[in-house]
């Protein structure tokens, strides 16, 4: 998996699992994507600095570098929304 895949899936259940503290599978998702994150990327110290009206701002460490990426918001925020809207999961 690419790492800017692997960042955005990370960032879309890092979201879910804040948002639905007890899904345990929310949050064994949000641990294999840290370590796939971790392991196959060399990404460390991963975490969502700052959410605003229109983006969500991740910065981690790779290769002894900080780096940031923005994601849009609402594409960030997607995948609790889909599974909120749906009442087979609540």
């Amino acid at each position: 998996m690419k790492l800017d895949d692997a960042l955005f899936n990370w960032l879309q259940i890092q979201i879910v699992a804040s948002g639905r503290p007890d899904d345990r599978a929310a949050v064994d998702t949000l641990d294999f994507f840290s370590q796939l994150l971790a392991e196959d990327h060399g990404v460390t110290s991963l975490q969502v600095t700052k959410t605003d009206e229109t983006m969500v701002h991740v910065r981690y460490e790779r290769e002894g570098r900080t780096k940031l990426q923005m994601y849009p918001r609402e594409s960030a925020e997607q995948l609790l929304h889909d599974i909120r809207s749906n009442p087979k999961y609540n």
